[in-house]
This record gives C-alpha cells, sequence and structure tokens, in this order.
C-alpha cells in the first residue's frame, strides 16, 4: 500500500506554535525564511506554500501536546477529545483503572472544578489554537473579506472550515445546550486577538454557519490530494452536525438536506461487514472515511496517541491496564446476529472483557506489538450521514425515509433481514429512539455518542462495567457533562466571570 501522509512542516513553510489566552493568546511563530503575511501573496506563485501553511494546522489535529499540558499522555489532538466525550456520554466505560489517566473525568469530578486542566483547559487550548491558526491563514490570504483567486480559494475554505470546526467542538463542549442568549464562548475572527468577552451562544452558531457556507461554496470542485484535508463534502458534514445541534424545527430539514448531499455526492461508500471489523486502521482499506490521517513513522507517534489508549495490540495503557470498554448496557442491547456485537471481546471476570478488541486494532494482530504509530485515525466516515440523515427524517416526520436510511446501514451488519426487520413497524418516538440506538452502538469509540446525546435530549445511565457512578441517571444537560472553562481563562480574561 502507498501511504501518502502528512510530512513534518518542510523548510520554507509557515509553523504556528500557540500558548496561552490572554495577552500571549495563541502567538505565531513563522520561520526566518517567509512571514505569514508573505504566505497569500507568495501562495499565488508557488501554490504548494499554501498547502504547507495549512498542513501546519492539520498537524494539530493528531500531535501531542496541542492542548497546551506538556507531557500529558491524554493530549494528542482530536482523537483525544473523542475518548473524553465517549466517556461523558457513558458509552465508553472505564472498566479498569490502574494507572488514574481518565478516572477524574470518569468520575464527572474534572467536569465541575475549573482547576482541573485536564480536561478543561487542554480542550479550550486545543480548540482555540486551531481557531486562531485558522485565523493567521485566513489572515495571510487577505483577511475574512478578501477577494480570493483560483489560486488560493480552496486554502481560504479549508481555512474558514477549519476555524468553524474549533467553534463546533468548543459549543459541544462547554455549552450544555443551545440557548440562544446564553453567553459562555468568546468569538476571534482575527488572529492574536486580546481577551474577548463572550458573545451569545446564537452568535457563535451564526459565525459557525457562516464559515461553513463559505467554505462550501469555496470548495466547490477542490480535489484534494489528502485525506486529512477538508473537501466540500466534509465541510458540509459538519454543517449538517451545527444545524442538527442547534435542533430547531428548520434547522433539522436544512441539515438533513446537507446529509443527503454527502450521501448524493457519491463519494463515499457505506462501511460493509467485513470492514465493520477490519480494524478502523487505514484510510485507504477504508472507503466510507470522508476525513482522517495516514499516519506513518515519520510522524513520531508511539504511547502518547489514540492507539496507545484504545488497542489492546499496540504498545498501550488499553493492555496495561487502563481498559475503556463498551458500556454493558449497550453491548446488552446490540442483537446477537449484529456484526457488531462481534466487535467486542465477552469474557467475563477477564480484563478485556468488553473491550473493542476486533473492532479498532494494528492489521498485525500482535500484542502491544505496534509501537510506532503507523495505524490511521479516522475523523469522519460517511455512515455518520445516513444515520444522522434517518435521526433527522424521523424528528420532521418522514418516518418512511428516516425506516430506508436506517436500513441502509443496518443491511450491511446483518447476514438476514428478517433480523432488522422489526424497523417497518417502528414510529415516532421509539423509531427515533431506535435510530439514536443504533447511533451509538455504531459509532462507539468514535468520539459521536456525546453529540448525538446532545442532539437527542438522552440521559447517561452507566452500566455494571463501570468504575463509577453505576446506575445513577444524569440528564444530558447536566453541568457534570460540561466541561468547565479553565481556571487559567477566568483569571487571564478580564470580561469572564
Amino acid at each position: 500500500m502507498i501511504k501518502k501522509y502528512i510530512k513534518p512542516i518542510i523548510f520554507g513553510a509557515v509553523t504556528f506554535i500557540s500558548v496561552g489566552c490572554s495577552e500571549s493568546f495563541l502567538e505565531e511563530t513563522p520561520t526566518e525564511n517567509i512571514s505569514v503575511e508573505d504566505v497569500g501573496q507568495t501562495g499565488q506563485i508557488y501554490p504548494e506554500i499554501l498547502e504547507a501553511t495549512l498542513r501546519g494546522v492539520y498537524e494539530t489535529t493528531f500531535q501531542n501536546d496541542t492542548g497546551g499540558l506538556i507531557g500529558s499522555h491524554e493530549d494528542y489532538g482530536q482523537k483525544g477529545y473523542d475518548v473524553i466525550s465517549d466517556l461523558l456520554s457513558g458509552d465508553m466505560a472505564l472498566s479498569v483503572n490502574t494507572y488514574n489517566r481518565y478516572s477524574s473525568i470518569a468520575q464527572l469530578v474534572a467536569t465541575t472544578d475549573f482547576s482541573f486542566a485536564k480536561p478543561n483547559y487542554m480542550a479550550w487550548r486545543y480548540y482555540y489554537r486551531i481557531v486562531n491558526q485558522a485565523n493567521l491563514v485566513i489572515r495571510s490570504l487577505g483577511g475574512n473579506d478578501a477577494v480570493v483567486t483560483e489560486a488560493t480559494k480552496s486554502a481560504m475554505g479549508q481555512a474558514k472550515a477549519l476555524r468553524a470546526y474549533g467553534y463546533f467542538y468548543l459549543a459541544q463542549f462547554y455549552v450544555s445546550e443551545y440557548n440562544a442568549s446564553s453567553r459562555v464562548l468568546p468569538i476571534y475572527l482575527e488572529a492574536n486577538s486580546d481577551a474577548k468577552a463572550p458573545a451569545t451562544t446564537a452568535e457563535v452558531y451564526n459565525t459557525i454557519i457562516n464559515d461553513l457556507e463559505e467554505a462550501i461554496n469555496l470548495l466547490d470542485g477542490f480535489n484534494r490530494n489528502f485525506h486529512y484535508q477538508i473537501n466540500q463534502n466534509v465541510a458540509k458534514t459538519l454543517l449538517a452536525y451545527t444545524y442538527a445541534a442547534r435542533g430547531e424545527a428548520s434547522d433539522n430539514i436544512i441539515a438533513r438536506a446537507l446529509a443527503e448531499d454527502v450521501i448524493q455526492s457519491g463519494e463515499f461508500s457505506l462501511t460493509t461487514k467485513a470492514q465493520a471489523v477490519g480494524g478502523f486502521n487505514s484510510v485507504y482499506d477504508n472507503p466510507s472515511w470522508m476525513w482522517g490521517v495516514d499516519l506513518t513513522t515519520d510522524n513520531g507517534l508511539g504511547l502518547v496517541s489514540w492507539w496507545g489508549q484504545m488497542d489492546y495490540y499496540t504498545f498501550s495503557y488499553q493492555s496495561f491496564g487502563d481498559v475503556k470498554a463498551i458500556d454493558e448496557n449497550l453491548y446488552n442491547a446490540i442483537n446477537d446476529n449484529d456484526v457488531r456485537k462481534t466487535q467486542f471481546h465477552f469474557e467475563p471476570g477477564n480484563m478485556k472483557h468488553l473491550m473493542p478488541l476486533n473492532k479498532f486494532y494494528h492489521e498485525d494482530k500482535t500484542f502491544r506489538g505496534q509501537r510506532q504509530i503507523v495505524s490511521d485515525y479516522v475523523y469522519l466516515r460517511v455512515d455518520e450521514m445516513y444515520l444522522l440523515s434517518a435521526e433527522l427524517a424521523a424528528k420532521t416526520g418522514n418516518e418512511g425515509e428516516a425506516k430506508n436510511r436506517l436500513k441502509d446501514v443496518l443491511v450491511n451488519r446483518f447476514d438476514d433481514a428478517a433480523d432488522y426487520a422489526y424497523v417497518d413497524a417502528l414510529t415516532g418516538q421509539d423509531l427515533i429512539n431506535e435510530i439514536y440506538l443504533q447511533t451509538r452502538i455504531e459509532f462507539w469509540g468514535e468520539g459521536k455518542s456525546y453529540l448525538a446525546l446532545k442532539r437527542n435530549k438522552g440521559n447517561v445511565v452507566r452500566g455494571a462495567n463501570h468504575l463509577y457512578l453505576v446506575g445513577e441517571t444524569i440528564p444530558y444537560n447536566d453541568d457534570k457533562l460540561d466541561l468547565e472553562i479553565p481556571q487559567s481563562e477566568v483569571q487571564n480574561n478580564p470580561f469572564i466571570n
């Protein structure tokens, strides 16, 4: 297989280094060879300069310490926040806790005390770092209202989509639910801005929507070279998630139309039954992957990585005794004939019980065999749009279409159509609940359960294999399920109480 990966930033490109969140909030550090202001002009002649500049932003999504907790083994980019959100959703159980890496999160202690830098400061710094890096690229291209050329429009589209991605996740983690007048998040549309007061949540969502709508237009016709780049369908997916998260009646209609656009584009195919137990380890072996990163040893990842936390067949915390397993209640809800039931190891009394041994694994399946990470990262796959379309169709009264989209996924999870024939009889809230359940099953460990929990206003009830809070009912908008504005931001931003 030819590996097409993000190489380290090349000589002559621009790198961005971000620091705290006050006066020094998200500084830039260009190389001595080229300044940020020169990038846009130079990119007119040398488009590879623009690509290298953006590559620095994309690298942030998977590199260590990008959340500012130097040396923390939980600080490794977007996939680290996928683990945190899955733990908050309750669908991921911390079932064995040897090294105490995620215990304060699993206990929902850190989420009620702003002095816990992990995850409060870490996520805040990471996503605002993405925002600032995107703002630096936008500034280099002439600013938010620049007239773009054919040479620069795809770069501007990617930068605006990346900025929106940062704000989308900030809104999910720090805002308990959509309330137009609530004020939690400052909006920064210029690089290296001074501290600002929190905007209304309506303004935050409008910023995300505006950026993504512009990105979709700018990315029309953009044929990316690498899966780590955001193309038009990825931008549409992020916009669909944004409208669905806001969740007003008209939003659900728009979000479903966007999901259908992605599906109908034909760019991606559904995950097959074989791929569902194929390891989720290769961008090029999984045509359902919309957005992901092809990792090689040149990227320098090892224990501190998503694979170093989740894969029993990697030299990992999973193999040494910080076990992240599927919630027992969720596992029991999976039909015995569903291939996804086989993704998880069943051996009560064993440390490996309910680990995802047959969902996520290095292709060699050698115990602790992968030490330098070459297995890839998935951020989005097209199956998400099928189930989101189903969910929104059900919520807007198009139940026949909802059932069809749900069955499009289930046909690839069962051998016998009789096993999912029950879907045809579902109506109303029962149909919505079933789609929500199937979303949780399908995307276990991929960071999507938390988003679905909030969209569906669900409750978390932890199964018996959790170490903490077993059986307690926790509603989606409980403060314990959101992150706190970090102590350093409260101390350094005079506009935040």
